[in-house]
């Protein structure tokens, strides 16, 4: 199949993670695929679609756009596919307007009906889809890592100096700095503890050293893996249960234990004693890093079973053969007709 998306850009993370990576294993089952921006200007929205005619199915990522401009997209091409990984129909968690916003759901809707293959980031998102088309036309493809470009950590037993590590964009740091209570708490109660910030902003917490390590895509993954446990708190809330926590699978492909509070998705990937630990109360989170401080054996059997969970169900050889599934429906159908 001829495929083309409608992006916000090449280089944001969800078209990096969720398409551009699964583009060579694509290539390899027969499938093309090429990327167009999302127009922003009126007129650009008005044409949209009238270019894309020769492709057999055009993927709309994540982007809401007015009824309107996806009624007439709908028309226009031969198949439309919408693929998300964030609750798109809600307002973030920082919004001081709350959750719920008509204009929003209104547009989900329309673009979810609108479309013959819906593919969401996990399983809320998708029965959140589920509700206004039938269930065989909604599909979960997780958020997957490329595992080959990351290095296992190899964990040594440290007397003092365990670091742990966050990565994320400025927008998410705001989440961090509400845990910073807790963060402090941790650098109190485990002495030499530092904290890596892998970001393009940065914060401070009171009793824990911050490392600052500008983010950049080339040294993203070795960063990860120079540091000892990974750290995934999101609030509890309707956003945040929708969020594919590519950050905890990150800090697991680099072979970290992660210690993560069990909000979505992050309840499935850490698992206690398995894959890390997980916590809600300060009292928990400085119990969880106390023990794996205090424990490199641990921190290596917890990080190499994380490290195969993601090689089985979230690397970009796993993504892409749900993908291929997926799209080989369309072949059936047509075959069928």
């Amino acid at each position: 199949m001829r495929l083309v998306a409608l992006v916000e850009s090449e280089s944001h993370v969800c078209c990096r993670y969720r398409l551009t990576a699964f583009r060579s294993a694509l290539k390899a089952a027969g499938h093309t695929l090429d990327f167009r921006p999302i127009p922003q200007s009126l007129f650009g929205r008005a044409a949209l679609g009238r270019d894309l005619t020769s492709y057999d199915a055009v993927i709309l990522q994540r982007k809401l756009l007015p009824r309107w401009v996806t009624a007439l997209l709908r028309r226009r091409v031969q198949r439309l596919i919408f693929d998300f990984d964030d609750a798109v129909w809600l307002r973030d968690s920082y919004s001081a307007k709350g959750f719920d916003d008509p204009k929003r759901s209104a547009r989900f809707r329309a673009t979810v009906e609108a479309c013959d293959l819906v593919i969401a980031g996990n399983s809320y998102l998708a029965e959140e889809a589920r509700k206004f088309v039938p269930a065989d036309r909604v599909t979960v493809i997780p958020t997957c890592v490329d595992v080959a470009k990351y290095r296992v950590q190899e964990q040594e037993t440290r007397t003092s100096g365990i670091r742990l590590v966050w990565v994320g964009s400025a927008s998410t740091l705001q989440g961090l700095e509400r845990f910073g209570p807790t963060l402090s708490a941790i650098g109190r109660a485990v002495p030499g503890t530092r904290l890596k910030l892998i970001c393009d902003r940065f914060a401070e917490f009171p009793d824990l050293p911050v490392e600052r390590c500008t983010w950049t895509e080339a040294t993203e993954a070795a960063e990860i893996a120079s540091a000892d446990i990974g750290i995934g708190w999101v609030p509890d809330d309707p956003w945040s249960r929708g969020k594919c926590a590519l950050k905890v699978l990150q800090y697991q492909t680099a072979g970290l234990p992660v210690v993560a509070n069990p909000v979505g998705v992050q309840a499935d990937f850490v698992r206690d004693g398995e894959t890390g630990f997980r916590a809600n109360s300060t009292d928990e989170w400085v119990h969880a890093i106390r023990v794996l401080a205090a424990d490199a054996a641990l921190r290596k059997r917890l990080g190499e079973t994380a490290h195969r969970d993601v090689e089985a169900h979230y690397s970009v050889e796993a993504g892409a053969k749900l993908w291929i599934e997926s799209l080989a429906r369309f072949e059936t159908v047509r075959m069928a007709g």
